[in-house]
């Protein structure tokens, strides 16, 4: 099962008002696994960017200004992607500006069936708690600290470890932090081993003392010759 963990990073809320993607980043995962390949590409979007949208990406028009525009990208990004599901925190919004995109140049759009919604698996897992990728981060001690500016590669990374806890674990190998994360189109194919770390401190006994009270009485109801009493601490 080939899945593409995917995060874009945009000049505004809605293409409808004229906002562009200016950059892509995705992780690919076999089988839950990470391959080492990743797909990393800035885009010049044809527009002006208004400055909150260079303090939030970190990046400037003239960063922008020599990068190829998407018509220009578009078919090596399709055919990267080909039937992969893509993994996306708030799909929705991911997929409006890709297909929009995809739409002005007359190619197909790609189906939101093929998109995997991390936001909704959270909220559905955790309701009611924060759900962003900075909260979910901490609920699974991910560490996120090279995370001072939006980035698409480095937030895909990111959140191929968060979708991995929300489906039930980080699989042995997987470990994107630090310095395993690499800049445009590099790859690591090797990643360290990954182990749980041991518990710091027992948890504290959940049973009350009426519990253990009425455990005890209901043992002692059984008589002595009852299986319980052959193990030792079986009745603590």
């Amino acid at each position: 099962m080939r899945e593409l963990v995917l995060d874009t990073e945009t000049t505004g809320l809605d293409p409808f008002d004229g906002h562009r993607l200016v950059e892509i980043g995705a992780v690919e995962l076999v089988n839950h696994m990470p391959t080492g390949r990743t797909y990393h590409q800035y885009i010049n979007p044809d527009r002006d960017m208004p400055q909150e949208a260079f303090d939030v990406h970190g990046i400037s028009a003239e960063f922008l200004a020599d990068k190829p525009r998407f018509r220009e990208v578009a078919a090596d990004f399709i055919a990267f992607c080909a039937d992969a599901t893509l993994v996306i925190h708030n799909a929705s919004f991911d997929m409006k500006f890709i297909n929009a995109e995809l739409g002005w140049l007359n190619m197909p759009a790609i189906p939101m069936s093929q998109a995997l919604d991390t936001l909704a698996i959270a909220r559905k897992r955790f309701p009611g708690s924060p759900a962003s990728l900075d909260a979910l981060c901490r609920r699974f001690g991910i560490d996120n600290s090279a995370r001072e500016k939006h980035g698409a590669l480095l937030d895909s990374e990111i959140l191929a470890e968060v979708y991995l806890e929300l489906i039930g674990g980080r699989q042995p190998g997987l470990v994107l932090t630090g310095g395993e994360r690499h800049g445009e189109g590099a790859a690591n194919s090797e990643a360290p081993r990954w182990r749980p770390r041991p518990r710091p401190a027992p948890l504290e006994p959940r049973l009350t003392e009426q519990e253990k009270a009425a455990h005890a009485a209901f043992v002692g109801s059984l008589g002595d010759g009852a299986l319980w009493h052959r193990y030792p601490g079986a009745d603590d």
